[in-house]
């Protein structure tokens, strides 16, 4: 059996891959982002959305057993619960709607959430059950349609001011299962192929080089650095997303 050949533009993929395994391991999200982000200027959102939910599983499988403990699961169950309704609405928009306009409307919400958060203009928002499963549902979209669902969650968690690393922790373990379950429902949809996981087994070793480097890097900062190291990434992953679609 052999191994198959190098997708198109490997050179430039594998750069980006790693690049987000590094946004990864340091801020617990945003592989999909930067990469979809990144590589959308050599091959089509359509091809590469569903890659790189293929490498969030690779990145979840590295990632969950130094992070499992610090879970926060009263954050975490809701959210999954949600993401089981809103992710196949995803997918489905990303099959049959417009995927510049989704990702459009996507990076725009948070470019406005992630300048607010670091501005200090928090929402006065109970933290409970609804807010956790509302934001859950409109994750689980835009997980599904434009890989920004990390994005999304990230910045409510950040808006309740949970602990770095129990925010990393959740979201790592979240983004384990909706990758999964986005690409059943990918496969569905014809979303998809078998291009899928030739590209994510390529791009497999620079991601975890990626991570690597990343985790290092949360391991030696403060908690007040490392939240405005991933608001300000988060804003400028906004603007990355936004300057993608317009070019």
């Amino acid at each position: 059996m052999t191994f198959p050949a190098p997708p198109d533009h490997i050179a430039t993929l594998a750069v980006c891959a790693f690049l987000a395994g590094l946004i990864r391991g340091f801020s617990g999200f945003g592989l999909s982002a930067v990469l979809v982000a990144s590589a959308s200027f050599v091959i089509p959102p359509k091809l590469i959305i569903p890659t790189a939910q293929a490498m969030e599983v690779i990145a979840s499988i590295a990632l969950i057993p130094t992070v499992w403990r610090d879970v926060n699961w009263k954050w975490l169950t809701p959210m999954g619960a949600a993401y089981v309704i809103s992710i196949p609405l995803g997918v489905a928009a990303l099959a049959y709607l417009p995927e510049t306009a989704l990702r459009m409307i996507g990076c725009m919400v948070l470019l406005v959430a992630s300048v607010c958060l670091l501005l200090n203009r928090r929402p006065q928002l109970p933290d409970g059950l609804p807010l956790r499963f509302g934001t859950g549902i409109v994750a689980g979209f835009f997980a599904g349609s434009t890989s920004l669902g990390g994005m999304v969650a990230s910045t409510m968690l950040f808006a309740v001011s949970l602990p770095a690393k129990n925010l990393r922790a959740t979201l790592v373990v979240l983004f384990f299962g909706s990758a999964l379950y986005s690409l059943f429902w990918g496969a569905w949809h014809g979303v998809v192929t078998s291009g899928t996981f030739t590209r994510a087994a390529w791009l497999a070793g620079p991601l975890l080089l990626g991570i690597a480097v990343g985790t290092h890097g949360f391991k030696s900062v403060s908690e007040a650095a490392f939240r405005r190291c991933v608001l300000a990434l988060l804003a400028t992953l906004a603007v990355a997303g936004i300057i993608s679609v317009i070019l």
